[in-house]
């Protein structure tokens, strides 16, 4: 289900729960919706559910490709500048400013690791360095068989430049400062395919990343919460585990 969040001026909508049912923890989320519209069920949808949790949520609005004329960077922008937004109300949001997180699904999720692997293009008085991801089906591959085109095509336009495509493939900007992820796919996802996330969680292993990889049999491309598949409750033990507990380093 597409929401009418397709206003492409950024803006960021909190969720916060209840003073004393706050972790500490906040998740930065962006909708997906191919880079041509927003998921609201991937924006609130996942807010509502998370913030009941005791992790703050910050659904984010950026700006969007095709018919709304936005094209890299103005995206990778809008993520960092939320980040970085974020981050300097932490004391005020009664959040900790070392444990916020980026979250999307599909083409947010390709926005989300964007934001991990791309954070030290720009510089802010606050930090745009997310302390880790969680990444829905994402969108990840921006040439070969496994590109989701229509995404690429908002993002970049129809023929972008060799350079272009490889600094807009996440695969290939994974390093040893990339944050810890969590990442879920479908292994019969029909639009964006499963390569995509195993070669992501790939290149953390290679760089020595910390992540965590689900891979579920079945499953439509777009579920986000509507499923029976475990992943918000798998998410939920990983995040306990690797900013509570402080388990993976």
């Amino acid at each position: 289900m597409k929401s009418a969040h397709t206003d492409p001026s950024p803006r960021i909508e909190c969720y916060l729960p209840a003073k004393k049912r706050r972790n500490g923890l906040s998740l930065v989320i962006f909708p997906g919706g191919g880079y041509g519209n927003l998921a609201q069920h991937e924006g609130k949808g996942y807010a509502d559910y998370f913030s009941r949790k005791g992790i703050a949520c910050f659904v984010v609005t950026y700006r969007l490709g095709g018919l709304h004329g936005n094209a890299h960077p103005a995206m990778l922008e809008d993520a960092l500048a939320a980040v970085g937004t974020v981050r300097s109300r932490a004391t005020e949001l009664g959040i900790d400013p070392h444990k916020i997180g980026v979250m999307g699904s599909s083409a947010g999720g390709h926005l989300a690791a964007h934001a991990l692997v791309g954070f030290n293009r720009y510089h802010n008085s606050a930090s745009l360095r997310p302390d880790f991801g969680v990444l829905c089906y994402p969108v990840i591959v921006m040439s070969g068989k496994y590109c989701s085109m229509g995404s690429r095509t908002r993002l970049v336009g129809k023929n972008p430049s060799r350079k272009l495509v490889k600094e807009i493939s996440c695969e290939k900007n994974v390093s040893s400062l990339t944050p810890p992820c969590f990442v879920w796919h479908t292994a019969n996802d029909p639009v964006v395919p499963v390569e995509n996330s195993i070669l992501f969680a790939s290149a953390l292993k290679r760089n020595g990343v910390p992540f965590e990889l689900h891979v579920y049999q079945n499953g439509r491309h777009g579920l986000g919460l509507n499923t029976e598949l475990p992943w918000a409750d798998a998410c939920l033990c990983w995040l306990k585990e690797l900013l509570v507990c402080g388990k993976h380093k």
